[in-house]
C-alpha cells in the first residue's frame, strides 16, 4: 500500500523550540521534551507539545519535501532529509540534501549536499559511532555523514534500488533496509561498510524495524496482509503473522513484549505479542496510519495518521487511544527529542 498519491509537492517546513530540561519554552508550553512531525503536505515541521497533546509550532522552509526527521541523541538538532516531491519508485523530482537545524534557538544552521539527486530519506543515528545514516535511494546506498562536520565520511552499498527505510540493530553492528520496489531487505554490515546478505520477501514491502534485543527484524508485506518477521542469526524468515490488512511502520517497545504495527488501510494499530508472535490488541486510528513512534519511558506509542492531519497517543498499559493531536496533512515521519 502506497500512499504516495497523497503528497503534493511541498517545502518542508522546519521549525524548531527550545526543549531544554525543566525550561519553560518561550511559547509558554510546558514540553520538557517534543514530538517532531514531518507534515508532508502542508510543507512543515510540526512541533508537538506531547504532554498537553497540541501542535505548538509549525515553520516553513524552501526544500521539497521532507518526510522523515531525526533528532540527535542530545535533543538539540534535528535533520531532515529533502526527499522529493514523490513517493518511492514514482515519477518525481529527486532531492539532493538534508537540511539540519539548532533546536533551542530554531535556525537552520547547516546544510548536507550530497551532490547529486539520490532522494535522501530515512535518517538513523548509529547507536554506538554517533554517525548519521541516511538512505539515499537513487545511489543504492546509505550516506554515512559526521553529524559535527557535516561532512559524508563513507557509505554503505545496498545492492537494491528503493532502499528507503533504514534499521540499526542496538549493538551498531547491522542494518537492515526496506527495499520497496524489489520486496527485499538488505543486510549491512555497518562496520565494514558492505552487503552481507539480500533477503527476499514479497514482490513489494514497507518500513523495517528491529526488536530491541536484535534477534529479530520486521517488515510489512504489501502483496499479503502480513508482517514478516525475520530471524537476524540465520537472515532468513522466521514467522509470517497475519494482519487485518497490509501493515506499514512498526516499533517495538522498550520492554521487548510488544511490535505495534500501522495498518493504513483498515485505519488501525495492530499490536503484536512478540512472545507468542500474534495480534493480540487492535485499536482504531484516523485513516492512513503510517508511521509509528514509542516514546523512550514506553508509556506512550505515536502513530502519524498521513490522510486525517492527525498523530494518535496510545497509551501501552491499556492499548487505548488517549489522545489524538491535530497536526499537518501528509503526517509522516516522527521524532524524539529530549535535551539532555
Amino acid at each position: 500500500m502506497n500512499y504516495s498519491r497523497l503528497l503534493l509537492p511541498v517545502v518542508i517546513g522546519l521549525s524548531v523550540m527550545s526543549i531544554s530540561s525543566g525550561a519553560i519554552p518561550v511559547d509558554g508550553s510546558s514540553a520538557e521534551a517534543v514530538l517532531l512531525v514531518a507534515n508532508k503536505g502542508d510543507r512543515t515541521l510540526g512541533i508537538v507539545d506531547p504532554e498537553a497533546g497540541r501542535q505548538i509550532a509549525t515553520v516553513a522552509e524552501d526544500g521539497t519535501t521532507g518526510h522523515e526527521v531525526v533528532a540527535s541523541p542530545d535533543g538539540r538538532t534535528a535533520y531532515v532529509p529533502i526527499y522529493g516531491n514523490s513517493g518511492v519508485g514514482k515519477p518525481g523530482t529527486d532531492g539532493r540534501n538534508m537540511v539540519v537545524i539548532d533546536i533551542a534557538s530554531r535556525r537552520v544552521v547547516g546544510n548536507v549536499d550530497f551532490g547529486h539527486g539520490v532522494r535522501p530519506h530515512c535518517a538513523v543515528f548509529g547507536p554506538k559511532d554517533g554517525l548519521l545514516y541516511v538512505t539515499t535511494e537513487i545511489d543504492k546506498a546509505i550516506s554515512v555523514i559526521d553529524p559535527h562536520t557535516l561532512k559524508i565520511v563513507g557509505s554503505v552499498p545496498t545492492g537494491q534500488a528503493e532502499s528507503h527505510m533504514l534499521a540499526i540493530a542496538p549493538d551498531g553492528r547491522r542494518g537492515y533496509t526496506a527495499n520497496v520496489g524489489p520486496g527485499t531487505v538488505s543486510v549491512l554490515d555497518m562496520e565494514a561498510r558492505k552487503t552481507t546478505a539480500v533477503i527476499p520477501i514479497s514482490s513489494q514491502i514497507q518500513r523495517i524495524s528491529v526488536s530491541v534485543d536484535g534477534k529479530t527484524a520486521f517488515t510489512s508485506d504489501q502483496a499479503k496482509p502480513e508482517l514478516v518477521v525475520i530471524d537476524t542469526s540465520s537472515n532468513k524468515v522466521k514467522v509470517r503473522i497475519p494482519l487485518p490488512a497490509p501493515g506499514y511502520g512498526t516499533a517495538p517497545t522498550p520492554d521487548g513484549h510488544w511490535l505495534v504495527v500501522a495498518v493504513p488501510a483498515a485505519n488501525i494499530v495492530a499490536v503484536v505479542d512478540l512472545s507468542t508472535m500474534k495480534v493480540a490488541h487492535t485499536l482504531g486510528v484516523p485513516a492512513a496510519p503510517q508511521e509509528t513512534l514509542i516514546r523512550p519511558d514506553g508509556r506512550v506509542a505515536y502513530v502519524s495518521c498521513d490522510a486525517s492531519h492527525k498523530v494518535a497517543a496510545i497509551r501501552t498499559s491499556d492499548w487505548t487511544v488517549e489522545k489524538l493531536i491535530d497536526a499537518g496533512p501528509g503526517a509522516d515521519g516522527l521524532a524524539w527529542a529530549a535535551r539532555k
